[in-house]
Formats: structure tokens, C-alpha cells, sequence
């Protein structure tokens, strides 16, 4: 259980954008793998022949490396370790930890035969000076925690069922792999994850001070994944609950927790009019296991639950994906977008009643197009109506990454 697991998808990428004159950014929230994932491209650089000298390793979450909060300092640590005639590669572990680290970044860019790679746990990173000073140079890697089929190659769990229901109710944190069999350990764990995240991502980097506040949406959130939420409904709910809140208030902690990559936020898309919608978004965590911490339930809301899955998955793949406004009153779950190609997918914890079937198909059917179509359950059974085609959800999850074209 103390292998890395090996993150082959997000290595891919680096490997794909190896000495191009390109930052890589690795993004995602805590916990998720981003320093394990450079230990694991170091290895593979060490394997084609790249010398340990020819490597720089900075962790500022490390006291070691405290110094180098000062952007200065960075630059010039980074700068006396280059070696001259051959590649070096530089790998900074959560730099938005050092202040004005995108003066330090912006000039490293410009010296030769430096090949960048950072992470970080806030998105605010990326849409300040860094974005604005190296415009189209850098590259975002989105990084969740694990895929089904790499959380199953990390457990022991034979049963592929029994090994599911641990990943939805458990969470796919690498580290919390450790506790499968520890329920209790598992969610000690993610406590801690969750609380870090709180206290350094988000009331910290936005200087905001009601943690109690804070609490009272996510849990309004995690709640409600999957649903239509905007920040004037989660408003009147606090208010009417004893808590009076106003809708600015709101849209500042909702803004606070998609920067932290807690919650993903996801517009509504008008299929027929090609237009996204202004009205209630939805809202997905970025791990289930974390959910049920925070709402202290396991195997329960297994629509929603698988639902939030499916939409990260079809993230891990690539896929660009909004809610569809099929017709009126009618709404396809996922419109997903890849490589200039649209898929819908519609998923259902189970069809096997009639009504209920129907209901999950007719979205699918109104839209006239000649998109593929993909309704996901976890009946044991496939189908196709009409060219819709009835998918288990495991089996689709464990088709690493290949989508199901």
C-alpha cells in the first residue's frame, strides 16, 4: 500500500509538453496527488537519463525552503542550480505559497533550456499577473483525485461492486487508499483535508473571517449536488434558517470554493439556442468520499453521488461539459465536449422501473441531433433505444480514459 500509485494520464500530458517553451501548471485541490505526480515524473526523467543535477525540487510548504518564499530569493535559487549546455528542470511545489512568485516565474521563462513545472491549490493563481504576464505560455493541467481504475489497481478489494461502493462512499484521495478497511481513519483523514483547505485556500487567500458562514455553504452545497443552486437561493435558505445572509456574501464563498477546486461549478446550456444560461448553475465536489464526511453519510443519494462521478470522469477525460436545456422542463445532464465532438450523457442510479426509464430517456430523445447519446446506470445490463445507448456505470469507468465512442 506505500507504492505510488502511478498517475499514467497526468504524466502523459507532462511528458507531452517535455522542453516545450511552456510552463506547466498543475492545479487542483489538496491532497490530490500534484507533489506525488512530480516525484513520479522525476523518476521517469531519472529512467531517460536525466542527471539528479539537472533537477531542482522545491516544496514551499517545506521549512527547508522557507527562504524562498521571497520571490527574489526563488529566482535566484533557481538561477545558481542551472546547468549550462543541457536541460534543467525546475519543479515548484504550491507556489502560490510565495508571494509575487510571478515576477520569479516570468523571468526564469525567458532563460534558455529551462523547462518549468509548478502546482498549485488555488485558481486565483491563474487569473491574476501570472495569466497576464505569460498570456498563452503556460499550460493547466487539471489534477482530481483518482480514477476508478487507478484507485483499482491501489486496493486489494476484489469484488469490482464491493471495490465501487468503497470509491463512491470513501473517496478516491490517494493517501486515503490506506484506510479502505478504517472507516473511521478514512474520515479523520479527510477531515483534515477538508479543514486545511478551508483555513489555507479559502478563508486565508480571500481574507474572508466567518468559518461558521463557510460551513453553512458547503454543507448547503454538498447537499444539493447536482441540483440547480444559485447564490440568491442559498441566500434565503441561510436567512430563512435564522442566519440572514446577502447574496454579494454568497457569491464571494461560492467564488472562494471553486477557487480552492473544492466545488466545480457548471452552467446551464441551451442545446437548441447554443447559448449558455445565466440562470442556476449546478455544483459538484470534487470527490464523493468528502461529501459524505462533511454531511456524515455513507450509501445514501446514490443518484447524486453517482452523478458527481460521471462529471468527473468526463473532466479526467479531457471533456469540456455543461448541463443541457433539452425542451421545456427537460434537461440532459451532461452536454460534453471534446476535440470539436458533443456527446450527451444522462445518468441513472437505475431504469429498471418503466416510468422511470421513460423519464430518463426523454431528454435524449427530443434532442434531434446525431450526437451520441449515452444513458449510464448501474443496472447490470446494456441496451439501446434507439440509438441511446444504456451503459453500466463501472464498466464505463474502468474503460481508462478511452471514452465511449
Amino acid at each position: 500500500m506505500n507504492k505510488l500509485i502511478e498517475r499514467r494520464a497526468y504524466l502523459d500530458q507532462l511528458a507531452m509538453w517535455r522542453e516545450e517553451e511552456m510552463i506547466k501548471v498543475i492545479t487542483g485541490v489538496r491532497r490530490c496527488g500534484k507533489s506525488t505526480l512530480f516525484e513520479l515524473y522525476i523518476n521517469r526523467l531519472k529512467v531517460d537519463g536525466v542527471m539528479n543535477e539537472q533537477i531542482i525540487f522545491i516544496n514551499l510548504e517545506d521549512e527547508d525552503f522557507s527562504e524562498l518564499l521571497d520571490h527574489k530569493k526563488l529566482h535566484e535559487y533557481v538561477k545558481s542550480h542551472i546547468v549550462n549546455g543541457k536541460w534543467t528542470y525546475v519543479f515548484i511545489d504550491e507556489i502560490q505559497n510565495c508571494k509575487d512568485y510571478e515576477k520569479a516565474v516570468s523571468s526564469l521563462f525567458l532563460k534558455k533550456k529551462l523547462d518549468i513545472y509548478i502546482t498549485g491549490s488555488n485558481a486565483h493563481m491563474l487569473s491574476g499577473e501570472l495569466a497576464t504576464k505569460l498570456s498563452a505560455r503556460y499550460i493547466e493541467i487539471d489534477m482530481l483525485p483518482l480514477s476508478f481504475v487507478e484507485y483499482s489497481e491501489a486496493v486489494s478489494t476484489v469484488d469490482k461492486r464491493e471495490r465501487f461502493n468503497q470509491y463512491m462512499n470513501m473517496g478516491a484521495f490517494p493517501y486515503a487508499v490506506r484506510f479502505v478497511d478504517n472507516s473511521l481513519a478514512n474520515s479523520q483523514y479527510l477531515e483534515g483535508i477538508y479543514n486545511t483547505v478551508l483555513v489555507k485556500d479559502v478563508m486565508t487567500r480571500k481574507k474572508l473571517n466567518d468559518i461558521t458562514l463557510l460551513k453553512s455553504v458547503i454543507r448547503f452545497l454538498a447537499s444539493n449536488v447536482g441540483s440547480p443552486i444559485s447564490a440568491k437561493k442559498i441566500a434565503d435558505t441561510l436567512t430563512s434558517n435564522g442566519r440572514p445572509t446577502g447574496v454579494a456574501t454568497v457569491e464571494t464563498y461560492l467564488e472562494a470554493l471553486c477557487d480552492s477546486y473544492l466545488f466545480y461549478k457548471v452552467q446551464r446550456y441551451d442545446i437548441k439556442g447554443k447559448i449558455h444560461l445565466k440562470s442556476e448553475s449546478k455544483y459538484y465536489i470534487c470527490d464523493t468520499g468528502l461529501r459524505n464526511m462533511i454531511l456524515g453519510t455513507q450509501g445514501k443519494d446514490i443518484g447524486h453521488q453517482i452523478e458527481n462521478i460521471v462529471y468527473l470522469e468526463l473532466l479526467r477525460w479531457g471533456y469540456t461539459v455543461n448541463i443541457g436545456k433539452a425542451g421545456r422542463g427537460t434537461e440532459i445532464d451532461f452536454v460534453a465536449v471534446r476535440d470539436k465532438q458533443t456527446e450527451y450523457y444522462q445518468v441513472s442510479a437505475t431504469v429498471l422501473d418503466e416510468t422511470t426509464l421513460e423519464r430518463e430517456l426523454a431528454p435524449l430523445k427530443q434532442t434531434r441531433d446525431n450526437y451520441p447519446k449515452f444513458l449510464i446506470t448501474l443496472d447490470n445490463f446494456t441496451g439501446d433505444y434507439d440509438g441511446i445507448h444504456q451503459l453500466n456505470l463501472i464498466d464505463w469507468l474502468s474503460r481508462q480514459g478511452t471514452g465511449c465512442l
